[in-house]
Parts: structure tokens; sequence; C-alpha cells
């Protein structure tokens, strides 16, 4: 079953109860609710939200964005236990921090150590395959939205071991001006939307990826190919760039159907945290994008334990 995003941008007071996540929302003035300071003289609300339950077992990712929301630490205790990403926003309503259970799988130990013992030519034959993946679903996409893609995927046969002739730079720089018809678009962290929208998505994608790469029994900092030490989900970045372009499909289509995308709303925000649930093809199946990483990352522990030679990684069509 897939496992549930949910997605917090109002005061609230998280807590749990017989294995169940308890929400309880405050009690609301009516000038409060009517979107008002509150005034001296103001009455209890005549309707208070009733209180929510989910179940612990069914979340997968929680995104805190609303600065004042409370949660328990019983709470806490019981995300952690259960594998869920608990991902933090700031002021700004953007990710910022994500909580992680620090033993995640029963053989922890052992894949650590056949993580940290991967040999060089392993990591570049690795980071070969992930290049080689993102590129040909990058063209994917471009396809499928009727834009010439013949150079992505001879660009994706031509990817050496290592990357070493940095295809991955080539590809992007004729994906993104083609991908949302704009051929001054620029792809930056601090870049005009739809940079925003963007940002938004893969910060969801990474926490996605780092809570498979923990549930694997894996570092999500010791990279393949990312190593910067600056940089606490490093091999999170390696391993979600062939999942780049299903972020990018959401943002295509949000471009093409909204008016007005400067500003984050909520609406929008919604429609990014849909990428957990969003099918992809994955060795022949179609299934759920969370459930498809969890796969990828088993598949690269094999790879770092000599069982297997292969990552596998979901096709775009």
């Amino acid at each position: 079953m897939i496992k549930r995003t949910l997605f917090f941008g109002n005061p609230a007071y998280l807590s749990t109860k017989n294995e169940q996540l308890v929400v309880t929302y405050p009690t609301l003035t009516p000038s409060e609710v009517s979107g008002l300071s509150k005034g001296e003289g103001d009455e209890t609300v005549e309707k208070k939200p009733e209180t929510k339950t989910v179940a612990i077992e069914d979340i997968g990712v929680i995104v805190l964005e609303n600065q004042q929301i409370t949660i328990t630490n019983g709470l806490l205790e019981k995300l952690v236990f259960n594998n869920v990403a608990v991902i933090t926003c700031d002021g700004q309503h953007m990710p910022v921090g994500l909580l992680m259970p620090l033993s995640g799988h029963s053989e922890q130990t052992e894949r650590f150590k056949h993580q940290l013992n991967a040999s060089l030519p392993l990591k570049k034959n690795l980071w070969q395959q992930t290049i080689t993946a993102k590129i040909i679903n990058q063209a994917g996409l471009l396809k499928e939205k009727g834009i010439p893609a013949r150079k992505m995927e001879l660009w994706a046969k031509e990817v050496t071991s290592g990357d070493a002739l940095n295809h991955e730079s080539r590809a992007a720089v004729y994906y993104w001006s083609k991908l949302f018809g704009d051929e001054n678009f620029t792809r930056s962290q601090k870049g005009l939307a739809p940079n925003n929208l963007l940002n938004y998505g893969y910060a969801i994608l990474r926490g996605i990826t780092a809570r498979a790469l923990v549930s694997s029994g894996m570092l999500p900092t010791l990279g393949i190919f990312h190593r910067n030490k600056y940089n606490a989900y490093c091999l999170a970045d390696d391993i979600m760039e062939p999942y780049r372009p299903f972020v990018d499909l959401i943002v295509s289509h949000i471009i093409e159907t909204e008016d007005n995308y400067d500003e984050l709303t909520v609406e929008l925000k919604k429609q990014l945290l849909s990428i957990a649930s969003i099918d992809v093809q994955l060795d022949g199946k179609s299934s759920p994008l969370m459930v498809a990483m969890s796969r990828t990352t088993n598949s690269l522990h094999e790879c770092f334990e000599g069982s297997s030679r292969k990552i596998l990684y979901p096709v775009y069509v």
C-alpha cells in the first residue's frame, strides 16, 4: 500500500494515541476565523474544527510548514520508529530539515560496511548508470511534450564511467532550454519562477529518497558522486537524479494550467506533494514513486554488497 504524504500548513497540535497521529486544531475567535486581528471582547468561536486521526503505519512523509505547529515527543518517537520522513520548513515555507531514524534496518552495520568499502570503479559505474537513466528520462518527458529529443538519446548512450565527459551538463543545457518553452530559462536555486516550484518539488523528492536509503540500511550522507562536505544528503542527491523528471512533469503541468505560479500557494504545494504517489515504470511494472524508490535503494545495496551490478531506475514512458 502506498504511504500517505501529510501537509500541515495551519496551526495544529500533533500527538498520538492508539498508534494514531492525532491532529487537534486550536480554538479560534470569530475575528480570527474571519481573518481579522483579535480584539477585546471577542467571544469563543462558534465552531471548532474536528479532531482528526491518521494511522501512523500509513504515513510515509509529513511536511510541517506552519511555525505554530506543536508536536509531542511521543509522536516523534512513533514516526521515527515507522521510518516516516518528517520534513520541517522555515519562515519562508521552504523545506529545510529532515528527521530520520538512527537505525533504519536490522542489518544496518553490515550494510554500512558494504557501502563504505565500495570501490572507486564501482562508484563510477553506478554514476554512469545514474546519469544515463536521468538523461533517458529527461528525453522521455521532452518527447511526450512533442519536443525533439534525439540529441538527448544519443548523449545517454555516450555516457562513460563516472560521466567523465560531463554529458549530464550538456544534456541539462538543452533540456532546460526546451522543457518550458523558454529558451532563456536557467535552472537556478535562487532563480525566477518556475525555479521556486522545482526547488520545492526536489526538496520533497530528496526527503523521499533519504527515507528509502535509511530504510535500506545505508548512509544518505556518503555519495557515489556528490561529495560536498557541507551536504548531509550526498547519496540522496545522487540517487534522486533519474527521478527528477517526474517532478519536472508536475511543474510543467502547473505552468500549463495555472495563471500565476510566482508564489507557492497551498494548492500548488499540494500538487507538488503528489510526487510521492505518481505512477512510474520500474522493471516493467507500474508502481507509486515512493514504492519504486525503495526498490531502487535496495538494488543499490545489492550493488554495494556485490550481488548485483545494476541499479533499478524507473523509465519515463
